[in-house]
């Protein structure tokens, strides 16, 4: 147990400085884009990476089996399962980069169709998507295999500290290039470096630490049978994460243009960045949970998602109430008036928000139990659903309709039938009524407290910078006052405040 408080807090506080560096950079190279090459380069970038979050299905979640398979021979110290694994996982990843690479070149003869209207003026999309492209693939190929031993021991704060030094590195090259030659194929060249540079020191920092793991040997049938059982539901789960996050982009594009691509990816690019943010809670913990479903009991565990729950409901709360308040002053300074979407379609990304973060927790012990299989037939309707909504919507309602239709499918079947799932397979002995009334309650609470921190900001018309600031202040002080008064004498409150002061770097982890 203390062990994994330790790993969790050293992930949390490694991740959050990761997420710093992603949360300010991106903004600030988008600004840059837009203003040295327009906002068509932008859009053309979200597409192409879209795309090949497409085709990045063919890695089906493999590396997440290959994690979950490791978490018991880690807990026994068996070096020669987990040797195996990563033979396995070396073979299977080269592999799959070659698949990714021939039908990514099988693509681009029908570029075109996923554009709307002209290409920004000097691009050659066939270029351009050929960096991308290489920029995906070459991960397959340069150790990325690696990471997994590094993350079955729940060692993630060496990732993200790597992860952060290299995208420094990036932006800040990115920034000079484009300020200097104002070009766009070198700014693309220099993250696919980057990234080959990060996933080179991963492989480097991991073989300095675990030298006994190299990868040699099979893996036994009854492993390989396992993998591919819950590779069969990653790959569907997967198919799922992409049709809900990515084919949003490809939508618009086809259906408004690549104008509202990039508008629609701003805004999408703040959300992302705090659910990056966010990511950093429920990732550090995700490695721990599995050891935790290893060696204690249904209960235990039961509690200890509650109480988790409870402290990311309250985050995730006080974040919506931020994006209510803060979406429209930020894009107006960020970007202008003229790149902005209503206020209505803002709501519906402070929703989507929510909605996402509803499912984190359950889905952190869903993984860590290994229950992708079980989840196919849920990520199966979901998919299916999104895409009908998305085109059905969309036609009629543009943006908003694209937006609310990836809502409707994951509050119902994502959030809804998710959690059946896990309790069914899992926490058989509690009752799922309990968790989805705690759900009810943290919205209602979250709703009430989201009205009123709009209404005090609504005061605040002063414009520009200042008002943003202000603006900031209250989103921090009220959200937060207003939450503790409605829980502080509760059980839950309780149990979630001695957890996170054990997390507190210098308490006592006993």
């Amino acid at each position: 147990m203390t062990n994994r408080i330790k790993n969790a807090s050293r992930n949390i506080v490694s991740g959050i400085v990761n997420r710093i560096v992603h949360l300010v950079f991106p903004f600030i190279i988008r600004s840059v884009v837009i203003q040295m090459l327009g906002a068509e380069y932008l859009g053309l970038g979200s597409l192409f990476t879209s795309i090949l979050q497409v085709l990045n299905l063919a890695e089906m979640g493999f590396s997440n089996a290959i994690v979950y398979n490791m978490y018991k021979p880690v807990a026994e110290k068996d070096e020669k399962t987990i040797c195996a694994l990563m033979n396995l996982y070396k073979k299977i990843y080269r592999i799959i980069g070659l698949v990714v690479l021939f039908i990514g070149l099988g693509i681009m003869p029908f570029l075109h169709s996923f554009i709307e209207g002209g290409v920004p003026n000097g691009a050659n999309i066939y270029i351009l998507y050929l960096i991308f492209l290489f920029n995906t693939v070459s991960t397959y190929f340069l150790f990325a295999y690696k990471s997994a031993l590094v993350n079955a021991h729940q060692r993630n704060d060496i990732i993200s500290n790597i992860g952060t030094v290299t995208s420094l590195l990036q932006f800040v090259v990115q920034i000079i290039v484009l300020l200097v030659f104002k070009n766009y194929y070198a700014y693309i060249i220099v993250q696919c470096v980057t990234l080959i540079l990060n996933n080179i020191f991963v492989a480097i920092i991991a073989k300095r630490m675990y030298p006994k793991y190299v990868c040699t040997g099979e893996v036994s049938k009854e492993q390989k049978k396992d993998i591919r059982k819950r590779v069969t539901g990653l790959m569907v789960q997967r198919v799922c994460a992409t049709t809900r996050n990515s084919l949003d982009s490809i939508f618009i594009s086809s259906m408004v243009g690549l104008t509202a691509v990039a508008i629609y990816s701003n805004y999408y690019t703040i959300m992302v960045a705090i659910i990056g943010v966010m990511s950093i809670l429920s990732s550090s913990i995700t490695a721990s949970v599995g050891n935790s479903i290893v060696t204690e009991s249904v209960s235990k565990n039961y509690n200890d998602m509650n109480k988790f729950n409870f402290i990311y409901m309250w985050v995730s709360g006080w974040l919506t109430a931020c994006l209510v308040c803060l979406y429209q002053p930020l894009m107006e300074i960020w970007m202008g008036k003229e790149n902005m979407f209503s206020f209505g379609i803002v709501v519906l990304f402070c929703i989507y928000f929510y909605s996402l973060k509803m499912g984190d927790i359950r889905a952190v012990y869903s993984d860590a139990k290994g229950l992708w299989y079980e989840n196919r037939f849920r990520a199966i309707a979901e998919s299916i659903a999104n895409v009908i909504l998305n085109a059905l919507l969309g036609h009629f309602f543009g943006v908003a309709g694209i937006i609310a239709g990836t809502l409707i499918s994951l509050l119902i079947i994502n959030f809804g039938y998710g959690s059946q799932i896990l309790f069914r397979h899992y926490f058989g002995e509690h009752r799922i009524l309990e968790y989805f009334l705690r759900h009810g309650l943290y919205t209602i609470v979250t709703l009430i407290i989201c009205f009123a921190t709009f209404f005090v900001c609504s005061f605040i018309n002063i414009g520009g910078l200042p008002e943003l600031i202000i603006k900031g202040g209250v989103c921090i002080v009220i959200p937060n006052v207003l939450y503790y008064l409605v829980y502080c004498k509760t059980s839950i409150f309780k149990e979630a405040a001695k957890f996170v002061k054990r997390l507190v770097p210098g308490k006592r982890l006993c």
